[in-house]
């Protein structure tokens, strides 16, 4: 039996698979961070991964945004070949990975002229999926970023050919953090039961929903009755934080991270935007110590990787 994620050291997340890591979730209670970084913009401290700083700050999963699969790169890596990019990151942190994938419909892609344009090695296809189970990714979510104009729909699709495939390999987690430029799919319209359900029967693992008071309309009762309806479908959930308040103010953060708690979500996920590429490194361990306590988190950020 697998022991619960806020016990395991490195080398248990090395031997894990895909049920014994979903049940270290759920074993926590509560008490998982995941925290999004972006490998392709300059690192926070120059030559370290902004991975590697999210994980000594008390990050318990790492997820990386804008990871192109034809493309692998994290700035802070060296002389790293390109299918071992995503091994590397796991030796280097001894946390589990994965990257967002984010599926778009054809002829559905938004024209965005900024950071998030989309790349062919970001989008949700199988080819990309099974690119990156091969790297060593843990788990994909399937999400949208800024503007790409991923719907629900189009992640429901996805969900279906990627479990029908990789569903052994890999843990497929799914939904999304703000509406991703589907103005129809915004507010408490950015999932609804129905949609849960859908991604559920679609095979999705873990059901990510807003974080309560990061999207206009999003409350801690909308986000409970959701955790709840997915709990009820034996489906783990993750809240988000992907409005750019990774950056916020370390009490916005504690309130969050508290209301979270309170939702009775799995996973608590940060995202990479209080500065470009990862949240404010405060706010990574003040999340932490809300939802961990000082003993949990202290002995993430102390334990070597090579236990």
């Amino acid at each position: 039996m697998a022991k619960r994620l806020l016990d395991c050291a490195a080398s248990d997340f090395s031997q894990m698979t895909k049920a014994e890591l979903l049940f270290s979730i759920a074993a926590s209670e509560g008490r998982v961070l995941a925290s999004e970084t972006i490998g392709t913009v300059t690192p926070l401290l120059g030559d370290v991964t902004n991975a590697e700083l999210a994980a000594a700050l008390g990050a318990d999963i790492l997820l990386l945004n804008l990871f192109d699969v034809d493309h692998p790169q994290i700035q802070g890596l060296s002389n790293v070949p390109p299918n071992e990019v995503i091994r590397k990151v796991k030796r280097l942190t001894g946390r589990p990975v994965g990257i967002n994938l984010e599926p778009v419909e054809e002829g559905e892609l938004a024209q965005v002229d900024t950071l998030w344009a989309m790349t062919q090695g970001r989008l949700a296809t199988l080819e990309n999926a099974r690119k990156a189970a091969d790297m060593g990714v843990d788990f994909i979510l399937l999400t949208g970023n800024p503007g790409t104009g991923v719907t629900n729909k189009a992640i429901t699709d996805t969900l279906k050919l990627f479990h029908r495939h990789l569903g052994e390999r890999l843990i497929l987690a799914a939904g999304k953090m703000h509406t991703s430029g589907v103005l129809g799919e915004g507010g408490e319209n950015i999932i609804t039961k129905a949609e849960v359900k859908d991604f559920a029967k679609a095979g999705a693992d873990v059901i990510l929903f807003p974080a309560p008071g990061t999207v206009p309309g999003v409350t801690t009762e909308y986000v409970r009755d959701m955790v709840s309806y997915s709990h009820s479908l034996g489906r783990l959930t993750m809240t988000a934080i992907g409005t750019s308040q990774e950056g916020a103010d370390v009490d916005t953060i504690r309130r969050i991270a508290l209301e979270c708690k309170m939702a009775g979500t799995d996973i608590h996920h940060l995202g990479d935007s209080g500065y470009t590429g990862i949240a404010a490194p405060e706010n990574i361990t003040a999340y932490s110590v809300v939802i961990k306590g000082l003993r949990h988190t202290y002995r993430r950020m102390a334990a070597s990787i090579n236990r």
